[in-house]
């Protein structure tokens, strides 16, 4: 399953949902303003850019994930996702970041954080019924050693759910880094490739794989491009 957001106006839309559903954390231009100048307390949590991406994992989650499976949030530093599924109910739930400022996300005492390299985690196999990436694989990109990883924690026909950087032909991004990690934008071709990778370690697209970009609606690193959402499920006992 692949999904590209292809209409800029789905990232509000998104949000009007998240807010009617209870979850949207993205803070008040007040709150920060006075954040700005030290007046509020606790940290930024969201981005809205990322309504799509995070009504689409929930979305998914709730018709295809029971409340009480193990969920782990990979990349969760200042995620919204973890924080949303928690208001919804989902009591099993881990976070895994390499920030070191990880122990500030709200809900310390329900939610599981873990400072930890996601591609080389301490969790035992076959640990989690679904993971979840919302625009964190395209930093620092290791596809094997990503597939590898996610296949190891997830059960037997548990899910990856990630979303990242897209438009169908390839955008350079050499010599562009975000938190210090090589950045890139996934072209059509790159994505069909790290499917077909994907194979190789039990991991398959459940759904249509829809590859066309029709809009440009995020701008950022001097580039513009959208966002792809895709869906991998663990076959068997592969």
């Amino acid at each position: 399953m692949l999904e590209v957001l292809n209409d800029k106006y789905k990232i509000g839309e998104a949000r009007h949902v998240l807010v009617s559903r209870g979850v949207s954390l993205i803070e008040s231009p007040l709150r920060t303003r006075m954040r700005k100048y030290g007046l509020a307390q606790g940290m930024a949590i969201g981005d809205m850019l990322k309504s799509w991406d995070v009504l689409s994992t929930i979305n998914f989650l709730d018709t295809h994930v029971s409340k009480n499976d193990p969920i782990l949030d990979i990349g969760c530093y200042a995620s919204e996702l973890i924080v949303a599924l928690y208001k919804l109910g989902y009591s099993n739930l881990s976070g895994a970041d390499i920030n070191p400022k990880l122990q500030k996300m709200p809900y310390r005492d329900v939610i599981s954080y873990g400072i930890t390299d996601f591609m080389n985690t301490k969790y035992e196999d076959s640990s989690f019924q679904a993971i979840t990436a919302i625009s964190v694989i395209e930093h620092g990109f290791d596809g094997q050693s990503l597939l590898k990883e996610m296949s190891r924690l997830l059960n037997p026909y548990g899910y990856f759910i990630a979303s990242f950087d897209y438009w169908p032909d390839k955008i350079d991004t050499t010599g562009v880094k975000f938190f210090g990690m090589d950045w890139i934008i996934f072209s059509a071709d790159e994505v069909k490739e790290f499917v077909d990778e994907a194979a190789n370690y039990g991991l398959f697209p459940i759904g249509e794989m829809r590859y066309d970009g029709k809009d440009k609606p995020i701008h950022c690193g001097g580039k513009e491009y959208t966002f792809a959402w895709l869906v991998l499920q663990k076959q068997g006992q592969c």
